[in-house]
């Protein structure tokens, strides 16, 4: 354990053990570590388990962005849980939304009953308070951004292709309204801007995402949203009201920053104390401070 103390002195990952005066409150920090865009496969066991295993190190909360697995199998969800393991047995909160590889089978339910017995947090238009942090999770849908957003209009088709992307807008919005935290943190899989997927191609573009996520992330003033999905896409941006949008997408990271784990951790700050887990950081993940304690 002394040499992992030693290696705990990594500055980006270092423990959340701050401690800040706010009206005679103590308050601390709650790190969220992310990731999208696992793909788990049949075939692979042993391939994620350290990179859970660094996220556990990291963090009091994991939060995974969608495409947990392949091809949306009941094996390979089966697989997932075995690799996510050391975040189960240290009792690491794993909160999660599925994302269009988990409907490729035609059975995201099946996906979501085996994550969900393993004690993962499944969100579809739910919302969650994890020590202190409020989570509102939807997979989101496609559609485009700004004026390229597809309109309902014309065939049938056409329109409830745009319905489904309204649809999970509104579910997001309905999460959101549950939550009573003073922090409040999205998680999607499609992204809500355009920022976070630049870089793919343009002709993908309406594929990727739908501004029809953004209203209500700016209406309920959330301290920040991550998303997968754009593999090729930016690390960050922010939506029109200045909310701090991260793409958290695995491919995009270790591409990004290949010295660095492939997660992103949040440090959003809260008011009531809670023991983190207790695990010295090892890697040096890529951090930011959400919310009050950003400007700490």
């Amino acid at each position: 354990m002394a040499g992992r103390s030693e290696e705990g002195s990594h500055k980006a990952c270092r423990a959340a053990q701050a401690l800040l005066q706010r009206v005679d409150k103590v308050t601390e920090l709650v790190r969220i570590a992310a990731v999208g865009d696992v793909h788990c496969t049949k075939t692979s066991d042993g391939t994620l388990q350290s990179l859970f295993s660094q996220m556990v190190e990291c963090a009091d909360v994991i939060a995974l962005a969608g495409d947990l697995v392949d091809y949306g199998l009941a094996e390979e969800a089966h697989v997932l849980v075995r690799e996510i393991a050391p975040a189960l047995k240290a009792k690491v909160p794993v909160v999660a939304v599925l994302g269009n590889h988990d409907f490729e089978a035609g059975t995201p339910d099946v996906v979501k009953q085996i994550l969900c017995e393993a004690g993962i947090v499944v969100l579809d238009g739910d919302a969650v308070e994890i020590k202190g942090v409020g989570f509102a999770g939807v997979k989101g849908f496609c559609g485009g951004f700004g004026r390229s957003s597809l309109e309902p209009w014309g065939e049938p088709m056409i329109k409830s292709f745009v319905r489904e992307a309204l649809d999970e807008a509104l579910k997001l919005e309905s999460a959101l309204a549950k939550l009573r935290t003073r922090h409040r943190i999205a998680l999607l899989h499609y992204s809500p801007i355009a920022a976070t997927v630049e870089g793919e191609p343009r002709e993908i573009y309406p594929f990727l995402g739908s501004s029809r996520l953004e209203e209500p992330l700016n209406r309920y003033q959330v301290n920040a949203v991550l998303h997968g999905h754009a593999h090729h896409g930016a690390p960050e941006g922010q939506t029109s009201a200045k909310v701090r949008v991260y793409n958290v997408s695995m491919p995009l990271l270790k591409r990004h920053f290949p010295d660095r784990p492939a997660f992103r951790v949040l440090e959003v700050e809260r008011e009531e104390p809670a023991a983190t887990n207790g695990h010295v950081p090892r890697g040096e993940a890529i951090t930011d401070r959400i919310g009050a304690a950003a400007s700490a």
